[in-house]
């Protein structure tokens, strides 16, 4: 799911990671909500940390997700409106959480280390046929498709959220801000799973 801002407001989206139905008694369950922004330095580190943590942790708990700092950022080239990207991570999560959070990651990586434009609908394109989303220039193609989705998550997710990249770890029961560190990730799966 996506949210995003207009104008004066930031641009987020969310992510939800829901643990797989069934999944191994031995093993915990964790859902883990995230409001990010796709052009936000740090909500790219955050996301990065994460997949560490949650590598790290799959023989531990259940994640419908798996997958160092060591990027090379370039931050030259050019900002915009991120609506777009933002209906683009909604509609990817019809089509499954995996292929959204491995859209958001393309994404991230296009922005800050290739220099492309998060505004420019071919970046947008080329990004979903890599990860295997199916319809996306049709979905694109109408402004108003997402837009009604992305603004309800903005409104659900924000009103007690004052920076990004924000986690909340299983319905709240634990809540990160900022770019933390993988074990800072684990810490907060336990917590939340006692």
């Amino acid at each position: 799911m996506c949210v995003c801002g207009f104008i004066l407001k930031p641009s987020i989206f969310k992510t939800l990671h829901k643990t797989m139905a069934g999944g191994s008694a031995a093993k915990k369950l964790i859902q883990i909500d995230i409001v990010s922004d796709t052009v936000c330095p740090w909500c790219f580190v955050g996301k990065k940390n994460l997949d560490k943590a949650l590598e790290a942790s799959r023989d531990r708990y259940d994640f419908e997700i798996f997958r160092g700092h060591g990027l090379e950022y370039n931050l030259s080239g050019l900002t915009g409106n991120t609506l777009d990207s933002h209906r683009l991570i909604y509609f990817a999560g019809l089509q499954g959480h995996e292929k959204q959070h491995e859209l958001v990651g393309e994404l991230f990586l296009g922005y800050f280390t290739q220099e492309k434009y998060i505004g420019d609908r071919e970046f947008l394109l080329e990004s979903a046929r890599k990860i295997g989303v199916e319809g996306a220039a049709e979905f694109l193609e109408d402004p108003n498709n997402g837009l009604n989705e992305v603004n309800e998550e903005l409104k659900k997710y924000t009103k007690d959220i004052n920076g990004v990249p924000h986690f909340l770890i299983n319905n709240g029961k634990q809540e990160l801000s900022g770019g933390q560190p993988p074990e800072v990730f684990l810490r907060a799966f336990e917590a939340a799973t006692k």
